[in-house]
């Protein structure tokens, strides 16, 4: 499959977004709109962000590994449980993830729209198979 049928794959994905940093979501946020996805969110605080993960319906969550100073992992194991994929966002590389979600797809920030675009509609279409 292309590269460009992938990425097709976002317009209408439904996206849960994590960041606690307001210029960051914006920026996501006007990222997101750009590619054809709906807002799950945004959530800044760890405790929405768990409840959401839980609660709302999305496609595919993209999360800050540190959420005002508390790892994300609770969120990203409770998305996990439901088969839901997983982008992190973060500053350190995908060196910084713990196990057991290393294998799964980052965006270092600063990221560029082309490689936020590209890193979710692989995600997709991973879980998609």
């Amino acid at each position: 499959m292309s590269v460009d049928s992938n990425e097709d794959r976002l317009s209408g994905a439904r996206v849960l977004v994590v960041e606690d940093e307001a210029a960051i979501s914006m920026l996501l946020e006007d990222m997101l709109l750009d590619f054809g996805c709906e807002i799950v969110g945004p959530a800044a605080r760890l405790a929405t962000a768990l409840e959401m993960a839980r609660s709302e319906s999305f496609t595919v969550a993209i999360l800050d590994v540190n959420v005002a100073g508390e790892p994300i992992y609770p969120v990203a194991e409770a998305i996990a449980e439901r088969n839901v994929p997983i982008v992190f966002s973060t500053g350190y590389g995908g060196a910084g993830i713990r196990e057991p979600f290393r294998d799964r797809p980052v965006v270092q920030k600063p990221f560029s729209q082309a490689d936020l675009k590209r890193t979710l509609a692989a995600a997709i279409a991973g879980a998609e198979g």
